[in-house]
């Protein structure tokens, strides 16, 4: 048989011409770059804009006809923003809070998965549930009872309160998602700690742990940024300025008759800043930590 020889078909079948198939693979690629662009475009718009006017004069912000690109950069709005305002004190804030409440709440959430993963006891399906329950009720449908309930406490205004607010929030989320990692870890490889000598939270600590850290730093930078980005209760909760954090603060520069956009924008990118470098530095274990308990062989 010659090397030019043709494959023989069977009856009926026809062969599909490969220009046709690539010429259809091509199309779909150019569509899906297309929509995938343009999607693009719409998410970083916003961002842009934001950028774009925190760098414009204060008395150019509102120029017509629009201007895309500042003819005149100015840091002037990020220099109002810092002298004739306390949001230094506001970030200062922010960061406190975010950081307990994110390492608190990520630490009650490793020991409550890790009871819920590992132990059969009454009633676990009920707690699960009522985990996934809490995420579907919106925050400010208990701002009534729970700024009473604070009040009551003396914790209205108070550092400490909002972060036992945000502890509570976290925990039942973080446990959910922790679960799911504990689940994908072999169960022996505790068991051979305990036999070496370990004890059930001695295996945890040092078997379990190092194996999620992973999981563990995605629940934490999870916590970390709704703690950070979280407007209602600390609206509610914080009225002093020296308790004020970041979100509450940039619904301070909306008055009645007037929006001081420059200053807010100003604000807005030195927000977002501190995330957005979280994320870039964690993204290797934001990823690992997210597919860890997707597969469970």
């Amino acid at each position: 048989m010659s090397a030019t020889a043709q494959m023989v078909l069977p009856a009926g079948t026809r062969q599909r011409p490969i220009g046709r198939r690539k010429k259809k693979f091509s199309t779909l690629s150019i569509l899906r770059f297309v929509g995938l662009a343009v999607w693009l475009l719409i998410t970083l718009f916003p961002l842009y804009w934001i950028a774009l006017t925190s760098f414009k004069a204060p008395a150019t912000v509102n120029v017509y006809p629009i201007e895309y690109w500042p003819s005149q950069p100015s840091m002037q709005n990020y220099a109002n923003l810092f002298e004739t305002s306390s949001f230094g004190v506001f970030l200062a804030n922010s960061a406190i809070v975010a950081l307990i409440a994110g390492v608190t709440s990520t630490f009650i959430a490793l020991l409550s998965a890790f009871v819920i993963a590992r132990f059969e006891f009454r009633s676990k399906g009920a707690v699960l549930i009522a985990f996934l329950l809490t995420q579907m009720i919106p925050a400010f449908i208990a701002l009534g009872p729970l700024y009473s309930m604070m009040a009551d406490l003396g914790l209205v205004d108070n550092k400490f309160g909002l972060i036992l607010v945000y502890v509570a929030i976290c925990i039942p989320f973080s446990t959910v998602m922790l679960r799911g990692f504990f689940e994908n870890v072999p169960v022996a490889l505790e068991e051979a700690a305990m036999i070496d000598g370990c004890s059930r939270l001695g295996a945890l600590f040092r078997v379990l742990v190092p194996v999620m850290t992973p999981g563990i730093i995605a629940a934490f930078i999870f916590n970390f940024v709704n703690c950070w980005n979280e407007l209602f209760l600390s609206v509610v909760l914080m009225h002093s300025e020296e308790n004020r954090t970041v979100p509450a603060a940039l619904n301070g520069f909306i008055s009645t008759f007037n929006v001081d956009w420059g200053s807010m924008s100003a604000a807005a990118v030195v927000t977002i800043l501190p995330t957005m470098v979280l994320f870039a530095l964690a993204s290797k274990w934001i990823v690992q930590g997210l597919t860890a308990g997707a597969v469970k062989e």
